[in-house]
């Protein structure tokens, strides 16, 4: 692909200097209308599936960009949103002739309403809530129209300050009720443990006008925060969002990263940071946690969750937190990023609803626990191998250095040196990574034949094959996925799949990310340019296809057996996204299935009827659709009783799933010889597989799919005599 990939660009920069546009013409000192140009330019060239610039995309990208503006609609009056209007059907055009003039208009709005808006809410917070009122918020801020007085803005701010008032109040409330407890549950403590107490809980007991008075601060705190954060953005920074709302309608991977994104992309690419080992996202106004880099301190502290909001950041040496609702991606990141050894305090809001606060220790996040990792295990008097692979990692300069493949293969021949019968592969929460290790590594499995189809824009199909003829194992496979299995983890489960050499156990389907996205130093595209750093864009150049002609984009790959867990309901896949490429089918490419004494049919049947009846299973459904109605629950009461009596009721009804943590099989798990001697040394390594086989005994999917291998080992046998007494 990286082949593919440096003709693209050749072809860029060949056509880019040799067509009808002049090196002059891009020596524009309007640096903002030179982007437009280039990143048009690229994406008319080289996106996979270019988008024609007409009226309908002008409208999207219209919507896109206002509702990044102004999600809440507390800017912007119903007048400047008619005003804008406009432009509706024009900006294809103002793109084409890379006229500024709706993105200066909306810009000297936005800093107009933003200013506006400053005393706004100082004005709101100046005077006291009554929290025993019956009113409610929606939070389907999509809903809401824009308003058409200054009075009507008022209230709308006042009604979406009260509610993050009243969650700051319920937190004071709690505080105190938690110290009066501790008073009283103080008798029998040592002199020691009571000092220790009465120091934490010195603080005098306040009236509940005195809390609301509190409450009321904190929230303007947290506003005065992020309007130091709005104040310190440039031009660039805003016309960002609108380029960024440009490139989004051609599908949810293409991204422009201004210079100082750019680095960052960099630095998150090469994994070399140091901080808590997360990546964040940022939805509407909320941080939030979309991947844990295992291995890094938030995984070692394992606490932090995908799905988890970050609310707030408190330093080590810092008594107040800072809040990050509303804050920009990039300035949370800063916050939240700091030196080895320092410790960082995150307050986060749970799938579930519930607040928590959670301390981390920084530090360099470690690499290793991104490669694979395998362990022994002793089933029904039968041994087998589970083996994990957090990514496709690769050396993309020396493909000859470690990479995914080469460690599969060898922990595949360390597993079989241990006797073992059937593996498991682990592709749980794997994003991918690179497509040249997938077609190796499917090739581990397999005799010879295709892997997987590429098509580039404008190019014939490529059929990607392995051409080794050695199996490195040929016995029962099984590979486990979930909805945050993407793109070359959904290629090799797809092959497996289609080979009939595996059998698939998770999610009802797999993320569904069947494109591949390269990213382009738009400086390479300007000679002489005297207009500075001009960032980079990453855009969509490729489309997988499975060897039977299906993509996997959208659809994913669909498990044998349909497991659930707790991201059942949540939307959190590729067709959950804005503008995905769409799903489509190729011709299949010939190619022999597994050929082997295995039934795996049956096999499947009686996975699925063990699923039906599992109550671990029933009770993980129960909690997932639980977590569903919570995060999609849209309004709330402004009244604190009411708004208290939720958050009482959430709780009790939380604690029936307290019981999924206790579930535990009777498996025990083992490392391999050649680990146990590193752990001599290194006790680090000890602890973390350790941590690894405690989770992977508590573990209902690893123990199913140890099921079905034992299963398959059965049907082999049948089979074989069959055919054996047929001959």
């Amino acid at each position: 692909m990286k082949r593919n990939y440096k003709l693209l660009l050749l072809a860029l920069l060949l056509a880019f200097a040799s067509c009808s546009f002049t090196t002059k013409k891009f020596e524009d000192p309007n640096k903002d209308k030179l982007l437009i140009q280039l990143i048009t330019y690229v994406l008319e060239q080289g996106h996979f599936n270019p988008q024609e610039l007409n009226d309908d995309f002008s409208r999207n990208v219209f919507e896109g960009y206002i509702d990044q503006l102004d999600p809440f609609k507390r800017y912007f009056y119903k007048s400047d949103i008619e005003e804008f209007e406009a432009y509706k059907d024009q900006l294809d055009d103002q793109i084409k002739t890379y006229d500024l003039t709706f993105f200066n208009l909306t810009h000297e709005r936005l800093l107009k309403r933003i200013e506006e808006s400053k005393s706004m809410y100082k004005n709101v917070l100046a005077e006291s809530f009554d929290f025993s009122v019956s009113e409610e918020i929606s939070t389907d801020y999509e809903k809401l129209t824009y308003v058409t007085s200054k009075k009507e803005m008022k209230e709308r701010w006042r009604q979406q300050l009260k509610f993050s008032t009243i969650a700051n109040y319920d937190d004071l409330i709690s505080e105190q009720e938690s110290a009066s407890k501790n008073n009283v549950l103080s008798k029998g403590m040592s002199d020691a443990e009571l000092e220790k107490l009465n120091t934490a809980s010195k603080k005098e007991t306040k009236s509940l006008l005195q809390l609301e008075v509190e409450a009321r601060e904190a929230t303007e705190k947290s506003l005065d925060e992020l309007y130091d954060f709005i104040d310190d953005r440039q031009r660039k920074d805003w016309f960002a969002v609108y380029i960024n709302a440009i490139v989004a309608e051609f599908d949810p991977h293409t991204d422009y990263f201004a210079p100082e994104d750019k680095d960052r992309f960099d630095v998150t690419m090469s994994g070399n940071f140091e901080g808590i080992g997360a990546r964040l996202q940022k939805k509407m106004d909320a941080i939030i946690v979309n991947e844990i880099i295992s291995g890094g301190p938030a995984w070692r502290q394992n606490e932090l969750e995908v799905g988890d909001q970050i609310v707030k950041v408190r330093q080590e040496n810092e008594e107040e937190p800072t809040n990050v609702v509303g804050m920009r991606l990039d300035d949370a990141i800063k916050f939240i990023k700091g030196p080895k050894g320092t410790n960082v305090t995150l307050t986060l809001k749970k799938v579930d609803g519930t607040i928590e606060d959670i301390t981390i220790t920084r530090d360099i996040v470690e690499l290793e626990e991104t490669y694979a990792k395998s362990s022994t295990v002793i089933k029904d008097d039968k041994k087998f191998g589970v083996i994990n692979l957090p990514k496709f990692y690769v050396d993309f300069q020396d493909y000859s250095k470690r990479n995914a493949a080469s460690d599969i293969k060898l922990e595949l021949e360390r597993l079989k040196a241990e006797g073992v019968e059937g593996i498991v592969l682990d592709l749980r929460n794997n994003g991918g990574g690179s497509l040249q290790t997938v077609v190796d590594m499917g090739g581990l499995f397999i005799k010879d034949g295709p892997i997987v189809q590429v098509k580039t824009a404008g190019e014939p199909k490529e059929v990607l094959l392995d051409r080794d003829k050695d199996i490195v194992w040929d016995g029962p496979l099984v590979i486990l996925v979930n909805e945050l299995s993407a793109s070359a983890s959904e290629i090799l489960a797809a092959a497996m799949q289609d080979y009939k050499r595996a059998i698939v156990i998770g999610s009802k389907q797999t993320y569904g990310k069947g494109t591949v996205q390269n990213v382009l130093d738009l400086n390479r595209m300007v000679r002489q340019n005297s207009n500075g750093d001009m960032g980079a864009l990453k855009f969509t150049t490729q489309k997988f296809y499975r060897i039977n002609g299906g993509s996997t984009q959208l659809e994913g790959v669909k498990s044998d057996v349909v497991v659930p867990d707790r991201y059942s309901y949540i939307d959190i896949g590729e067709k959950d996204q804005e503008n995905p490429l769409a799903w489509d089918k190729i011709d299949p490419v010939d190619y022999e299935l597994w050929g082997s004494y295995y039934d795996y049919d049956t096999t499947i049947s009686k996975s699925k009827e063990r699923m039906a009846n599992n109550e671990q299973l029933k009770l993980i459904d129960a909690n997932a659709q639980w977590v569903k109605k919570i995060r999609d629950r849209e309004v709330y009461s402004l009244n604190y009783e009411a708004y208290k009596n939720a958050l009482k009721s959430n709780e009790e009804e939380s604690k029936r799933f307290e019981q999924l943590s206790d579930y535990k099989t009777n498996l025990t798990f083992q490392s391999l010889p050649y680990e146990l001697k590193l752990m001599q040394q290194d006790t680090v390594l000890g602890e973390k597989r350790q941590r690894w086989h405690t989770s992977l005994s508590k573990d209902v999917y690893i123990e199913e799919a140890l099921n079905v291998l034992n299963d398959l080992k059965m049907t082999y046998e049948i089979k074989k005599v069959a055919t054996s007494v047929k001959n």
